[in-house]
């Protein structure tokens, strides 16, 4: 296979798994309606649980997570190590933009980390690290979550070199993008603390 068709074919992999709408589609199972029609719109693991249910809000980030390392690591059994990258990316642009969701979607926090852990774990504990802290100071989740991907690429730089950071660093990109609603209500001082509603 030429490298233009492996690149789309890793690409379309990749972003059809990241597509996989596992907060709508638990949320529906579990009888609590369309998720995109509660709170921020999303189908992430923190508007599930404004529904109420820990249960499926824990269950849609570990499956979240999961299809971000899956695509990592399929792409780098099948194609190699190179490729994953690609997939990688593909995966959080996926969840964030699911066509399944014409378009909509998460913001690719849990995805993100799932490649991010798949890539290297040391770095995605590291980052891990940084959003509880983060969070834990300033009661902030998305502060947490911009916390975590603002050093997610330099760690993954130094652990795995040019390529593998500038892929997370892409991954970095899109999370800051979903956020951006975040990153004004933060400047501004009305983003909601960890237990507020909004």
């Amino acid at each position: 296979m030429n490298d233009a068709l492996m690149t789309v074919v890793v690409v379309a992999s990749g972003y059809l798994v990241g597509s996989i709408p596992f907060g709508w589609l638990l949320s529906r199972a579990a009888g609590l309606g369309d998720i995109r029609a509660i709170g921020s719109g999303n189908i992430g693991a923190t508007n599930v649980l404004r529904t109420g249910r820990r249960d499926i809000a824990a269950l849609t980030l570990a499956l979240d997570a999961a299809k971000g390392a899956v695509a990592v690591l399929a792409a780098a059994q099948w194609a190699g190590p190179g490729w994953a990258l690609l997939a990688g990316v593909a995966a959080v642009v996926g969840h964030c933009t699911s066509v399944w969701m014409r378009g909509q979607g998460g913001k690719g926090v849990a995805t993100g980390f799932g490649v991010t852990f798949a890539l290297a774990w040391p770095v995605g504990l590291a980052c891990c690290a940084a959003w509880l802290a983060t969070a834990r100071i300033s009661r902030l989740s998305s502060a947490g979550a911009l916390a975590a991907f603002a050093l997610a690429p330099v760690l993954m730089l130094l652990w795995r070199g040019p390529a593998a950071g500038a892929a997370m660093a892409a991954v970095s990109a899109v999370v800051f993008w979903r956020h951006s609603g975040n990153i004004r209500r933060l400047l501004a001082g009305t983003e909601p603390r960890i237990g507020q509603k909004g």
